[in-house]
């Protein structure tokens, strides 16, 4: 038996997830698509007059089998892969983007659907199912269904490719960030505080490291490490090494992957009428044009670089009082900011590490929920997962069940960098009450307990206010639930939520130590809370210069693309700061080569951060960060509501006015005034 076809028998409809072998997904695909094209096969020959019922819901309905395998398929691709589901994953994208090809360019499909929309004003539908018409067919009209020709063919190729492509550059960082484990000496760890020791000891066992101690190029092992090693040279070579990521020379190297997808992104943009992919990506977004985009990275960007500009000069300051004879470089960066920091504040990461174990952070999570939404958390140890650090809880209201939480919170070999929130099943009501199944995912380092920085506690937060957006989902079609949203919306509930670690009402409640079980002492919050804004420069500029990064590289059309130098050219167009790197260097930036998602999109996090920083205001001003009554129109408009408004309505509906920058620069420090 092949559980990939079962019935999803376990607690809440849940996958048999620790029974799936890499063996089976070739056969579950092959079943699910040819059900799929057997179902799409039925609505575009159905000879009934085209109605909504029998082909926008009809839609709807279909390719249930193949939703749930490749559901299942990404989660083990990205959480815990190898070398034999790397070659599924490559083998099955370019068919995978073929069959949804055919989909979107069956000319007898798209012919009914484009008769419905026409007559969509005289169908009486409520304003979900008119928002779920709309959608689907700006879906179709996206991926080429008014093209004809050789032009409905050459789309066709181009997107086969570009699926390849983003596999391919997705696979190539995992096997640099995977190789590199470098072994440290008790000499190399000087500076390192006793925490990160611990953990870089996990590691070094872990990794079967002949040596005490080992760092990978994982953000949470490596950052603090540059933050606290007292051994510049190694700091360089560490750094080096971590940016490098995807360019380094042998048959992992994302040059050509990225320059090649650049060049099909434009020729797709073209194809279907646009004059940029920038263009085309946007024209589906809260922002709508590039240029709108561009505009408030614009806006932000003065401010952020003279703030950084004085940090450096504070920072090379400090080189030259402890004798450093050299320049600021980037591997010095987060070694001088953190001397300086407590120095200025007497405040130390690692005087707040013992407060934030990983388990306390995920209780603060939990009970905001609670307190904001009403509903509780309850583990759930009968519920199995494809790795045993994978955590279940059921999500409740009450007696009611909203849905099933999984948390994989570790780094690992087999799983990817960084931090992201998927589904294995989403909320939707078409066919019953379908309860939804959301995974967090993240890379701390494996300790016990795992005690995280600050930043970490808040990428939990951030990651689970994802979660919370696809499992408060009160939506009746699939393909609005949850996160089906625009790409410049998408981060305002997970964003909005790290609002609430940093309020003391929660920190003095869940931030306990480890050992002692005592609260974070006031005079240690206060610390916090007057370095909040430091090094803010360093953090915005890092961030915006990948943003301009992903929006030049989409906003040009050239017969060849050179990613290195169109690189360069963007980080001298903006005055990009010798000592600072972008976030996301090209080579290694999968928000935007591996998957569309974020493509021309990254700036999204900025623009959300407008709606996030203005939104968490309705609570302030109410003097009540738990309140009932903004807590209800937050979960009805933004939480909840899915894809079925305007997202522009949504968040109007619920602020009771456009977003305002303001609160964006007051929160980052930046004012301009």
């Amino acid at each position: 038996m092949n559980p990939l076809l079962e019935d999803w028998a376990g607690p809440f409809g849940t996958p048999p997830l620790d029974r799936i072998q890499p063996a089976h997904f070739t056969s579950a695909y092959e079943a699910a698509l040819a059900q799929h094209q057997a179902e799409i096969a039925h609505i575009a020959d159905d000879p009934a007059p085209p109605g909504f019922a029998n082909t926008a819901v009809a839609l709807e309905r279909s390719g249930k089998r193949l939703a749930r395998v490749d559901a299942v398929f990404s989660t083990f691709a990205g959480s815990a892969t190898n070398e034999a589901l790397q070659a599924i994953e490559l083998e099955m994208a370019p068919k995978l983007s073929a069959h949804w090809n055919g989909i979107y360019l069956n000319a007898a499909l798209f012919q009914r659907l484009d008769a419905v929309w026409r007559r969509r004003a005289e169908l009486g539908l409520n304003a979900e199912s008119l928002r779920l018409l709309e959608r689907i067919h700006l879906d179709f009209v996206r991926a080429g269904a008014r093209l004809s020709g050789e032009d409905r063919a050459r789309i066709d190729a181009i997107s086969q490719r570009l699926a390849t492509l983003s596999a391919t550059f997705a696979q190539n960082v995992l096997v640099d960030e995977e190789d590199y484990v470098e072994p440290l000496s008790e000499e190399q760890v000087a500076g390192v505080p006793t925490s990160l020791r611990e953990a870089l000891a996990a590691t070094a066992r872990a990794r079967n490291v002949d040596a005490p101690y080992a760092v990978t190029l994982s953000r949470s092992s490596i950052e603090p490490f540059l933050q606290s090693a007292s051994d510049r040279a190694l700091r360089e070579k560490l750094f080096k090494a971590w940016v490098r990521r995807g360019a380094n020379p042998g048959g992992h190297d994302n040059t050509a992957v990225m320059a090649e997808t650049l060049k099909l992104r434009a020729e797709k943009a073209a194809l279907l009428g646009y004059e940029t992919y920038a263009a085309y990506k946007l024209a589906d977004s809260m922002a709508g044009t590039p240029a709108r985009a561009r505009a408030l990275l614009d806006k932000v960007w003065a401010p952020a670089l003279k703030r950084a500009e004085k940090e450096r000069e504070d920072l090379q300051t400090l080189v030259a009082e402890e004798g450093g004879n050299f320049a600021l470089a980037p591997w010095d960066w987060r070694y001088y900011a953190e001397k300086l920091r407590q120095r200025r504040y007497a405040f130390d990461e690692d005087m707040l590490k013992p407060y934030l174990a990983l388990d306390n952070v995920i209780a603060a999570a939990f009970d905001t929920a609670t307190r904001l939404f009403g509903i509780t958390f309850h583990p759930r140890a009968d519920v199995r997962a494809y790795h045993p650090d994978v955590r279940v809880w059921d999500v409740r209201r009450g007696e009611k069940p909203v849905g099933l939480f999984y948390g994989d919170y570790f780094a690992r070999p087999g799983k990817q960098g960084g931090a992201w929130m998927s589904s294995l099943r989403d909320q939707q009501s078409l066919d019953g009450d379908v309860l939804p199944l959301v995974l967090n995912n993240c890379n701390f380092v494996k300790a016990d307990p795992a005690l995280l920085s600050f930043d970490d506690a808040r990428t939990v937060f951030h990651e689970f206010g994802h979660a919370l957006h696809g499992l408060l989902s009160q939506v009746r079609y699939p393909r609005l639930s949850g996160t089906n949203v625009a790409r410049d919306f998408v981060e305002l509930p997970s964003q909005l939520y790290e609002h609430w670690l940093e309020e003391p009402e929660v920190l003095s409640r869940f931030a306990r130590h480890w050992q002692t079980g005592e609260a974070l002492p006031q005079s240690l919050m206060e610390k916090l809370e007057a370095a909040r804004h430091f090094n803010q420069g360093f953090q915005t500029v890092e961030f915006l210069a990948s943003a301009f990064l992903d929006m030049d590289f989409h906003s040009q059309k050239l017969e060849n693309y050179d990613p290195a130098a169109l690189e360069a050219a963007t980080l001298v167009s903006i005055a990009m700061p010798d000592a600072i790197v972008p976030r996301h260097s090209a080579p290694h930036f999968g928000h935007i080569f591996s998957g569309e998602g974020y493509s021309a999109g990254y700036y999204a996090y900025l623009w959300s951060e407008v709606l996030d920083a203005d939104g968490f205001g309705a609570f302030t001003e109410e003097n009540n960060i738990f309140s009932p009554v903004i807590a209800k129109k937050l979960h009805d408009d933004i939480y909840s509501s899915g894809g079925t408004r305007d997202f522009t309505e949504a968040y109007r509906s619920f602020r009771g006015r456009d977003p305002e920058i303001e609160a964006l620069l007051k929160g980052r420090g930046l004012e301009t005034n």
